[in-house]
């Protein structure tokens, strides 16, 4: 053949394989599986139905954009929503959660004596938690048989597993990271696609629903959210502890006995959490508030989807300001000194 022929053919070939590139690096179909490919979690196979579809034949009251509530902030300064009594209609969001059909886990741990609020909790759940929904209920605790039997609606199961006991309470709430890695490890995420973890020592008092979900769950610290500057926050200030927020820092102070999300996105949370946990146990430090310290620290750089009202954890301990309507879930009036085993508050 030709010199000249086998150079043009040459040129022909080069120009068709830039051209595929081209197409390649254009293509947002190529891109897209790219990505779902190289990002995936391992653990997941991640598949959420966020269509918000209502049933055509609902009536309700029509919304208004000039009508609500206006003695508290409803929004964040990331836009997201900041759910108060007043500022969702439970028929519509039932109406939409009840087509997604999710199923929904509350991880609690009942250790030493707090196995006596077990009873309370879970009776309470029946009367207000996700009422018409699937639920199951995983109880970590250390004495099996005190376990009551409650009577669960259907399509609602109590799981009970065994963890060993502590010599002080502060082992307890640092271990609940680590419950929720081996219960999401061990089939959690297969079965259940939301996971909250809650107190065990609280009752539910109110509707409690589906106008809570999100892919990631705060809730604001009763003590905490209304005029309290950031500085005075209970924030971990030690810049040796992995919980460290420096002053000048933050946006709101969140409670760690009620927060939740998806299955996977709490999977990320509470493997780091526990991770920096360790990390501070390794190098001689807890965080002041334990596991809520880590949490907060997450929730500053990784900001929560939809953030709840006090309403959504209150305590027995506290007057009902004229701001909180309802009081959905509270911790309940103990003695401390009695059921923790090294007492303290």
């Amino acid at each position: 053949m030709p010199p000249n022929k086998i150079t043009f053919l040459t040129w022909v070939g080069v120009c068709l394989v830039l051209l595929t590139l081209v197409w390649l690096w254009v293509n947002p179909t190529f891109h897209t599986k790219k990505l779902l490919t190289t990002k995936a979690p391992e653990l997941f196979n991640v598949c959420h139905n966020e269509d918000l579809l209502m049933n055509p034949g609902l009536n309700y009251t029509q919304p208004s954009t000039q009508i609500g509530r206006s003695d508290v902030n409803t929004v964040t300064n990331w836009n997201v929503p900041l759910v108060w009594d007043g500022t969702f209609d439970p028929a519509v969001i039932d109406d939409i959660y009840k087509s997604i059909n999710p199923r929904i886990a509350v991880l609690v741990l009942a250790v030493g004596k707090y196995t006596r609020f077990i009873k309370g909790f879970l009776e309470s759940g029946e009367k207000y938690f996700f009422v018409g929904f699937r639920v199951t209920y995983y109880i970590y605790t250390d004495n099996e048989k005190e376990v009551p039997q409650v009577s669960l609606a259907p399509g609602r199961n109590m799981l009970v597993l065994s963890v060993p006991s502590a010599n002080r309470w502060q082992e307890v709430v640092l271990s609940k990271m680590q419950r929720a890695i081996d219960a999401i490890e061990n089939g959690l995420h297969k079965d259940d696609d939301y996971l909250f973890m809650m107190d065990i020592d609280s009752v539910f008092r109110y509707r409690f629903g589906a106008e809570s979900l999100s892919r990631l769950i705060a809730v604001l610290h009763r003590g905490y959210y209304k005029d309290t500057h950031r500085d005075h926050f209970p924030y971990e200030r030690r810049p040796e502890s992995r919980a460290f927020i420096p002053y000048g820092k933050g946006d709101f102070y969140y409670t760690a006995a009620v927060w939740g999300g998806y299955t996977d996105d709490m999977y990320k949370l509470v493997k780091h959490c526990n991770d920096k946990s360790l990390e501070d146990a390794d190098n001689g430090i807890e965080a002041a508030w334990q596991e809520e310290s880590h949490l907060n620290k997450y929730f500053l750089y990784n900001k929560p989807t939809k953030v709840l009202s006090p309403e959504y954890l209150w305590s027995d301990y506290d007057a009902v300001p004229k701001d909180i309507h309802v009081v959905r879930i509270s911790q309940i009036i103990k003695n401390y000194a009695e059921v923790r085993p090294n007492g303290g508050h």
